[in-house]
């Protein structure tokens, strides 16, 4: 794969899968999550932002990742 982005290697406290998805490296962290390069089973790579579990409980940070998703959902994939 041709990357014009830095893609660091999964720490060994990583998990490897997540679902059907086979994690690759780590594109990046941070105070709420990782976010990982995968790999789904059809081949295509996709970004995984996994948050932080002290975070998955606190209704405003869930309000705001959701604003996240959304968001993301109106950028078409290539």
């Amino acid at each position: 794969m041709d990357t014009a982005y830095r893609v660091s290697p999964l720490r060994t406290d990583d998990p490897e899968r997540l679902g059907d998805y086979v994690l690759t490296g780590r594109l990046g962290s941070g105070g709420m999550a990782v976010v990982y390069l995968a790999e789904d089973p059809d081949g295509t790579y996709v970004a995984i932002k996994l948050i932080h579990a002290s975070l998955a409980h606190d209704p405003e940070f869930r309000a705001r990742f959701r604003g996240e998703v959304d968001r993301a959902r109106l950028v078409p994939s290539f």
